[in-house]
């Protein structure tokens, strides 16, 4: 082969393997538009069970007063405290609350997100049907206003904040858990 044709190779190569990196990089990004809202922590004290704290300035909670252990990262379908949650924020963990009067259809839908550093919980005190919680940020959304958008909106809030919190804990990585 020539210089000239290796050239020609060598850029080719360049050029589809650019190409094949950029669209990958691409389908993993967020698709959708930043619809949360950011609440500085107020603190990342440790408090004793039962303990109490100043109000938090979100809802859900996003950052601020929490027990020292963090909750198993699942479905639940029983209120967990607020309190334990704070803490998997703080190590990056995404929560997904959902108020308990969403459709059965929602929560198969919300179940789909079981995975990997991810809690999925009722609470009653959410003022919307559904609030996509990380540390320092929170969506909060009914569904009606999600439309068919709903699984991408989750989708790309576990993208942006997912392993954000301050405290780096890897996926996998043993806690000491309350459940």
């Amino acid at each position: 082969m020539s210089k000239t044709s290796w050239i020609i190779v060598i850029v080719l190569v360049v050029l589809v393997g650019g190409g094949i990196i950029y669209f990958v990089a691409k389908g993993t990004a967020p698709q959708t538009p930043d619809y949360s809202v950011f609440f500085p922590a107020q603190s990342r004290e440790h408090i004793e069970v039962g303990a109490t704290h100043p109000d938090y300035n979100s809802n859900a909670p996003s950052g601020g007063w929490h027990y020292a252990l963090t909750a198993k990262k699942k479905y639940y379908t029983e209120p967990i405290p607020d309190e334990n949650v704070i803490h998997n924020l703080e190590h990056g963990d995404v929560w997904i609350t959902y108020n308990p009067r969403v459709s059965q259809e929602t929560k198969d839908i919300l179940k789909k997100f079981e995975f990997s550093k991810i809690l999925i919980s009722p609470r009653e005190a959410n003022t919307t049907d559904i609030a996509l919680v990380a540390w320092e940020r929170v969506d909060a959304f009914d569904v009606a206003t999600a439309g068919e958008s709903l699984e991408f909106r989750i989708r790309d809030f576990i993208k942006r904040y997912r392993n954000k919190g301050p405290e780096k804990i890897p996926a996998g990585a043993m806690e000491a858990t309350f459940n």
